[in-house]
């Protein structure tokens, strides 16, 4: 929920750009405040958003933009390019376990996607990998995320081990 709240604010800053003819340094300064306000509360850590913003609005206020046919489309470019620079655009392989099984866990704030994650990661082993993975549904605190995984497993064929919210998570794993 957190990425598609962050997608959805990213998207409206952009829309309200491409509404403008030419872009200014103002523009610039409020786009960027906008975009700064969105990772925050994503939770992306301060440093990294107060870097991120220096080097958009440096090459966003440069020659870079001013010099181009659409200011609005430069500067999404300019935030998707420095996005990847700090997410990384390479993809990292899954180090599997010399003895089966391998064991992935996933931990993250509340409304990070780590149901879904899951649910995506396990159709991709499934599909990609042929493999026969097994998903455990230890969220007890939130009895909604269970039926999610459950529903998910279902929808992918893949099997969810659950013993609901009365047993602790340590001993479900």
């Amino acid at each position: 929920m957190a990425f598609e709240s962050l997608t959805e604010r990213l998207q409206n800053v952009f829309k309200n750009l491409r509404k403008k003819g030419k872009i200014s340094e103002a523009d610039v300064q409020e786009a960027t405040k906008e975009i700064r306000l969105a990772l925050l509360e994503a939770d992306v850590a301060l440093p990294v958003v107060k870097d991120f913003i220096k080097r958009v609005r440096e090459r966003a206020v440069g020659h870079e933009v001013i010099e181009t046919l659409n200011p609005a489309q430069q500067i999404v470019k300019i935030v998707d390019e420095e996005l990847t620079a700090i997410l990384g655009s390479e993809t990292a392989e899954i180090i599997k376990s010399p003895k089966i099984p391998t064991i992935i866990m996933m931990v993250g704030l509340q409304g990070a996607g780590k149901t879904t994650f899951a649910g995506k990661l396990a159709n991709k082993l499934v599909k990609e990998e042929n493999a026969r993975p097994l998903m455990i549904a230890a969220d007890i605190y939130r009895p909604a995320a269970i039926d999610q995984l459950k529903t998910l497993g279902q929808q992918i064929n893949v099997p969810v081990f659950s013993l609901g919210t009365e047993v602790p998570a340590v001993e479900i794993v």
